[in-house]
């Protein structure tokens, strides 16, 4: 009995305290279906509302509706734990480790950052989704605690003016092909765009190290990417031959820079790591980084020399900086 799924309408004969009635008609015992609940297993549809039900003591009343989704395999993990990087009230920063759903599913929400996020702070805040990263993947998440923040921050989103940097590990050794360059290649019928910057070529492994932003948000899209130019991310389980590894994807979102609409300014939080993925050395540790993200994946001027689709251009390689320098603690950044 690994996996139970059960749907009840509330009658007149049912109502009652919710664990009750669920041990009743489930076969599990009052001690697992509290568990359930707790971990976000179960659901309560009233008056046209779907939300998860955790209280054991909800009495249910006619009308009500009820679902159950019962995993004991996904119930039983222990998931890692997310690191808080910058809480600004209105919305906070966090790491995502490796193997944390950013969201829950039907069958429960306890492996995720958001619930994660929510029981973190004393009173408890909503926590709600802005963007996503893949579970097997690493780096920083936004997440919105009020409504005004997730249509505000979802807003910049939809319109791309959200930077996300991702540093990755791929199989090869890219900067033969290009040092830098945007791959162009659509993506279930539509454009996507992915720059990158190689920043190191490890021949003993046969791995190169490569910093990318992504202009477009599809599916699984910097994954692909590299796989199409074949050059697969390393440790990637869905896309790519002969880069599968016993260390897991090497694929972290390492920074976000984006204008603060509550501050009125452009804020910026960033990561250092070392050589590899997932060996971070610091998380916004407020010393000056060796490690500062390439200049020329920030910069505003426009791109020349595009092909066509499918192609790899070169960056326009530039010695200008950029007017405001990244805050490495995650502060904002003052405009001109």
């Amino acid at each position: 009995m690994n996996r139970i799924f059960l749907r009840r309408s509330i009658g007149p004969d049912d109502t009652g305290r919710a664990v009750d009635l669920l041990a009743l008609h489930s076969g599990l015992s009052k001690m697992q279906i509290k568990d359930a609940m707790a971990k976000g297993a179960l659901w309560l549809h009233k008056k046209g509302k779907k939300t998860r039900l955790r209280r054991a003591t909800t009495l249910l009343q006619s009308g009500d509706a009820v679902e159950l989704f019962y995993d004991a395999e996904l119930l039983s993990r222990v998931p890692p734990q997310a690191s808080l990087i910058d809480d600004r009230w209105h919305y906070s920063v966090w790491h995502k480790p490796a193997g944390l759903l950013t969201q829950g599913t039907k069958y429960g929400d306890h492996c995720s950052l958001l619930r994660q996020a929510e029981r973190f702070f004393t009173p408890p805040r909503r926590a709600l989704p802005v963007h996503r990263l893949d579970r097997e993947a690493s780096g920083l998440v936004l997440i919105a605690h009020t409504g005004k923040a997730a249509a505000g921050l979802s807003e910049l989103m939809r319109k791309r003016q959200v930077t996300k940097v991702y540093r990755i590990e791929v199989l090869g050794n890219l900067a033969e092909k290009a040092a830098t360059g945007i791959i162009d290649f659509p993506l279930d019928g539509k454009t996507a765009l992915t720059e990158y910057e190689v920043l190191h070529y490890n021949p003993a492994a046969g791995i190169s190290i490569v910093e990318a932003v992504i202009k477009t948000g599809r599916l699984h899209q910097i994954r692909r990417h590299f796989n199409m130019l074949g050059f697969p991310v390393m440790g990637d389980p869905r896309y790519g031959r002969r880069n599968k590894n016993a260390e897991g994807i090497q694929l972290e979102a390492v920074a976000l820079r984006f204008h603060c609409p509550f501050k009125k300014r452009e804020v910026a939080f960033q990561i250092a790591t070392d050589t590899h993925i997932g060996d971070t050395r610091r998380l916004l540790g407020g010393e000056s980084s060796s490690l500062l993200l390439p200049l020329q994946l920030y910069s505003k001027a426009p791109m020349s020399g595009r092909k066509d689709c499918g192609t790899v251009t070169p960056l326009i390689s530039s010695d200008k900086s950029i007017s405001t320098p990244l805050s490495i603690q995650g502060e904002d950044i003052e405009s001109e």
